[in-house]
């Protein structure tokens, strides 16, 4: 905090920008580690590093926010975030293979086969291994399941859509393609 301090010559160089710039350090539980969080107060137009900078802590809190939501949904339903989104891709796309769920649900093959071993104690999903190479299992969803999602996917999907009430068609659109772009 040497720099910050006023009698530092450095500091008499860059005052204004110092004066005008609030930085503390957040803590998220999502990313698990800290990162700046800053504020520009300064009057004039911000340049294309700090506009990037304020976009990235509006996409991490909405993210932060959207999150805690879906978790609290599922929640109500016996499922973490993890299970709810491996029902969900095979309800939706029907039998995978566990190296597909991996790559879908962007989870380690470890947590992977956690999560298909809890969601077949549930009985909402088996696994078949395949015939011609046994190095392959799928993974599909059983009736249990397919029944679970029919009931609960409905009220899942209003509450998401409930989440973006305040945009328009046209914004979901323009935001989809947008966070399209920075990916």
């Amino acid at each position: 905090m040497k720099y910050l301090d006023k009698s530092n010559p450095l500091r008499k160089k860059t005052g204004t920008f110092l004066r005008d710039l609030s930085i503390k350090v957040v803590e998220t539980e999502k990313i698990g580690y800290n990162y700046l969080e800053f504020e520009i107060k300064r009057g004039d137009e911000m340049n294309r590093k700090e506009k990037s900078l304020q976009a990235l802590i509006g996409i991490l809190r909405t993210s932060s926010t959207l999150e805690q939501i879906v978790r609290k949904d599922v929640a109500c339903y016996g499922l973490n975030m993890t299970e709810f989104s491996v029902l969900e891709l095979l309800y939706h796309k029907g039998r995978q293979t566990t190296q597909t769920i991996k790559n879908k649900i962007l989870i380690a093959s470890s947590s992977t086969t956690y999560v298909v071993d809890q969601l077949e104690k549930k009985e909402h999903v088996r696994r078949d291994i395949c015939q011609e190479d046994k190095r392959v299992t799928y993974v599909e969803i059983t009736e249990s399941g397919k029944a679970l999602m029919d009931e609960i996917f409905p009220l899942h999907a209003k509450k998401i859509e409930t989440c973006f009430g305040k945009l328009t068609e046209d914004e979901l659109v323009q935001l989809k393609e947008l966070l399209k772009k920075v990916r």
